[in-house]
């Protein structure tokens, strides 16, 4: 498994969000046929490779009793916050705590001070980077797990197991990731995706999501006769994003807390666009937040006594636990797995979305299965190779589950 782990980070599959394309860099697809041809020699069946980079294949059922088809995936791409061209990865072995030296001619360090869950994996074994990339743990860590416990299942006929799909998608990173994601074709009665972080995180509720587009127009004349006549949009997008509640924004809140985020600020004198995000877990209370940036924009049109400012709210994903939770057991046949893989689950609210999120609203339920990536989307990203081994198994003990339930 890890050898296969370090072929695929070297494959360079960052997405890009101003493409027109599906997958959006030609990485990915170059990285989809190889995966396509190790599928073909482990002798899998099914196997379907469609022009957006959309890979399915299918280890048939080794037992003549009805069993659900169940479903793996994972996602190709890897996030276009840090580079992940040249991905020089490296084992630390049997980490003693302390800092990690990633480059020493730019004393890169991976150190515990900044990141203290390194001190939970004393004793393991630690890929990391170089310091100049991201690593690619998400997902491709999710990736080598799902193919090798694939593989192990095929050297333990023992184990009685149904129909089991693996599916590996593009784009995830960039929010595209099941947008073209054939669900009918896939033809699963429930699926897990394998995109988590830390050892034995399982996950069923994500945030409610928008995105908001406050398009502010200014009014420029001269600086020098501007008295009375001038409105600054710079000044007024100012204004907004500093009237936006402070204590509700990322970096001071964590759980179930929702917040407001501007991401962007751009534009002149004569016209100004703010682009921030919203969510919350509280499906009224994100009703709520999208109503309240709505006041916002219309007390900006009060104040001037004009239109001087839209609002472009869009919803992004929402929150699957409303899927998840009518059919529980597909959580309790993942916790059960995870015991049996000398894991102890620990369900909780994703801050963010998912792949799995918006399959579940397609008709696929997907929760979200640790695949042991630690501090994703940058240069200081490592897995644990322990962990990635408990993900493996907890895939294999999820099928053995299915079978013998």
């Amino acid at each position: 498994m890890i050898d296969r782990f370090l072929r695929y980070v070297r494959f360079e599959t960052t997405s890009a969000e101003d493409a027109a394309t599906t997958p959006s860099t030609p990485g990915q697809m170059v990285f989809a046929r190889a995966l396509e041809e190790e599928l073909h020699s482990m002798g899998l069946e099914d196997i379907s490779l469609d022009d957006n980079g959309y890979l399915f294949a299918t280890l048939p059922a080794n037992t003549t009793r009805q069993v659900p088809t169940i479903g793996f995936i994972a996602h190709m791409d890897t996030s276009p916050d840090m580079s992940g061209a040249n991905v020089n990865p490296r084992i630390v072995n049997n980490y003693q705590g302390g800092d990690i030296l990633l480059d020493s001619k730019e004393d890169i360090i991976l150190s515990p001070l900044q990141f203290p869950e390194l001190n939970d994996h004393l004793g393991e074994d630690l890929i990391v980077t170089d310091g100049h990339t991201l690593l690619g743990a998400d997902d491709k860590a999710g990736i080598a797990e799902i193919i090798s416990a694939i593989e192990y299942l095929q050297q333990h006929p023992e184990i009685e197991h149904g129909c089991i799909r693996i599916g590996f998608n593009p784009d995830e990173e960039i929010g595209l990731g099941a947008h073209k994601f054939d669900v009918e074709a896939f033809g699963c009665d429930w699926a897990y995706t394998m995109d988590g972080s830390e050892v034995g995180e399982l996950e069923y509720e994500n945030f409610n999501a928008a995105s908001a587009r406050i398009t502010i127009q200014g009014r420029n004349v001269h600086p020098g006769y501007a008295k009375g006549k001038m409105l600054n949009a710079l000044r007024v997008a100012a204004e907004f994003v500093a009237s936006l509640p402070t204590q509700e924004s990322p970096e001071q809140t964590e759980g179930y807390e929702g917040f407001y985020h501007p991401t962007s600020v751009s534009g002149t004198v004569d016209k100004a666009i703010v682009s921030l995000i919203i969510r919350d877990h509280d499906h009224d209370t994100f009703v709520r937040r999208k109503a309240f940036i709505q006041r916002m924009v219309d007390g900006l049109n009060d104040r001037f006594g004009e239109r001087v400012a839209t609002a472009e709210i869009t919803d992004q994903y929402a929150n699957m636990r409303e899927v998840i939770e009518p059919v529980m057991y597909v959580i309790d046949i993942a916790c059960e797995a995870m015991s049996r893989a000398g894991v102890e689950p620990r369900i909780r609210a994703i801050r963010g979305g998912t792949d799995g999120a918006q399959l579940s609203f397609m008709g696929l339920p997907c929760p979200n299965i640790f695949a042991g990536g630690m501090n994703f989307h940058s240069r200081y990203e490592y897995v644990p190779v322990q962990t990635m081994q408990k993900a493996m198994m907890t895939i294999v003990h999820i099928a053995e589950l299915v079978a013998q339930r």
